[in-house]
């Protein structure tokens, strides 16, 4: 596996599979980028802790970040390149072209500003990478929406692919930031996919899932469209930590 740092050192030829990350990388991750293994000649895993996403300051600064270990892990996946460039490489001085999405639902109303800069760097990514495929997990299932949309809206090349959540032995959704998380928090943590999964089959699945939230208090919880499937989707905020889930309740992701 390579690692490039730079936008001119890269040089793919081939159809290529795109995995954009922030690093932390975790099981769900290497589920990503075997789906793009099997499917595309050159894999390129990004690894960008995204500045222009984070609506608070002290959630970039405690993201966690071990570029050793999420290169050990793209390469043992089969990762062909790890772009990993400096903010600067992808926000250069007199930076100010941004992608606003339009409608981005709950999850934008309680981080504003937060799709605009995914959106802005998955499009960066799109432009400077070119994959045929780009690969997002479930658990950020409004993202996978607005990307969708955004390469609909622009007439961008990438499939988006969408891949099951992947969870911990306990049912919990696996994120970057579980790692932030007291032995305390992690067990109240569960109450958000066990409500999620509680309302699946119900007549009234918001409210059904805000009922068994316990006393867990919702940024929200809303049914997201995402292509071919229904989501219900949440976040909670468990001590400093804030998490998000969802599950399909019709329908099938693609």
């Amino acid at each position: 596996m390579k690692i490039v740092r730079r936008i001119d050192e890269l040089a793919l030829v081939g159809e290529i599979g795109l995995v954009p990350t922030m690093g932390a990388l975790h099981a769900g991750h290497r589920s990503l980028f075997r789906a793009a293994r099997k499917e595309n000649d050159v894999v390129v895993a990004s690894l960008f802790v995204n500045p222009a996403q984070f609506d608070e300051q002290s959630d970039l600064a405690a993201y966690p970040r071990d570029e050793a270990a999420d290169a050990a892990i793209a390469d043992s996946e089969g990762v062909d390149i790890l772009f990993a460039p400096p903010p600067e490489e992808l926000y250069p001085p007199g930076f100010g072209t941004w992608i606003e999405p339009g409608e981005t639902g709950a999850e934008g109303l309680a981080r504003p500003g937060h799709f605009r800069g995914v959106a802005t760097v998955c499009v960066k990514l799109f432009n400077i990478v070119r994959p045929r495929r780009a690969y997002f997990g479930q658990k950020d299932a409004q993202q996978a929406a607005v990307l969708r949309r955004v390469v609909r809206d622009l007439n961008m090349p990438p499939a988006i692919r969408v891949l099951p959540t992947i969870r911990d032995d306990h049912g919990l959704a696996l994120s970057s930031r579980n790692v932030r998380l007291t032995a305390d928090e992690r067990a109240r943590a569960l109450a958000l996919p066990r409500a999620l999964h509680a309302a699946v089959a119900s007549d009234d699945p918001v409210a059904t899932a805000t009922a068994h939230l316990r006393d867990l208090a919702p940024d929200y919880v809303e049914v997201v469209d995402l292509g071919g499937a229904r989501v219900l989707a949440a976040a909670v905020r468990v001590g400093a930590v804030r998490l998000i889930d969802n599950v399909v309740l019709e329908g099938a992701l693609q």
